[in-house]
């Protein structure tokens, strides 16, 4: 599914990556009940890439979520900080331009993307807003950022399902799908212990975007995030 960073240092939460590369898009499928496919397609449709702009897909993964984009005729540019995963996606498609790279010092010059997206790794870094900063930094004026990313189900009868499933149900099918289990038993914790929709609205805000705004998919499960390079 995604990236934790729970207590975890950089190089452990790559080779945590790195072990479950192999069958990632399988797993993020079973476990999240084929709505990671949707989220996509949500990602794609807000990033609005056109013929001819860069986009920036940071924690890429495998490159399933920067496909879209570069069949939408846009330049798209696959970046990780799991060399697994890189490899991995490189295998599939060697045309893109899979970076290795750090969401906290991107190797990227300043104002280099139209648009900037980050799915499920937001989670992942040491420092939240300095990612945030970053991403600011590569992006062009009044070039956009989408961060997709878990989030907590405000109708109360509702998160009490999800949570329990996260607990219960989550952990015995990843033993089941996944390469590494025990990474997403640690997802399921990193979940659980991520801010809320208005709070990582006013982080956002307060990094330097603006027109920040967010919707909820899945009835909340997930958060999708909007701003605005000034």
């Amino acid at each position: 599914m995604s990236r934790a960073s729970l207590a975890k240092a950089p190089h452990e939460v790559a080779a945590m990556f790195d072990d479950v590369a192999r069958r990632y898009d399988l797993t993020n499928d079973v476990l999240s009940l084929g709505q990671d496919r949707a989220w996509r397609r949500a990602v794609v449709r807000a990033v609005d890439a056109r013929p001819g702009m860069v986009v920036l897909d940071l924690a890429a993964g495998t490159g399933t979520s920067s496909e879209p984009f570069e069949v939408g005729g846009a330049r798209v540019v696959p970046a990780d900080f799991s060399l697994g995963m890189l490899r991995v996606g490189k295998r599939r498609r060697p045309d893109l331009g899979f970076t290795a790279a750090d969401a906290l010092r991107l190797p990227f010059a300043d104002a280099s993307f139209d648009a900037v997206t980050l799915s499920f790794g937001l989670r992942n870094v040491a420092d939240t807003d300095l990612a945030l900063r970053e991403l600011l930094r590569v992006t062009r004026a009044g070039g956009r950022l989408v961060v997709c990313e878990f989030s907590r189900p405000r109708w109360a009868p509702f998160r009490a399902v999800y949570l329990d499933y996260l607990v219960r149900a989550l952990p015995p099918i990843a033993r089941a799908v996944s390469s590494n289990p025990e990474s997403y038993v640690y997802l399921a914790e990193s979940i659980q212990g991520w801010p809320d929709q208005a709070t990582l609205a006013a982080r956002v805000r307060a990094t330097g975007w603006t027109d920040v705004a967010w919707r909820d998919l899945s009835g909340g499960i997930v958060a999708l995030h909007r701003g605005t390079r000034p």
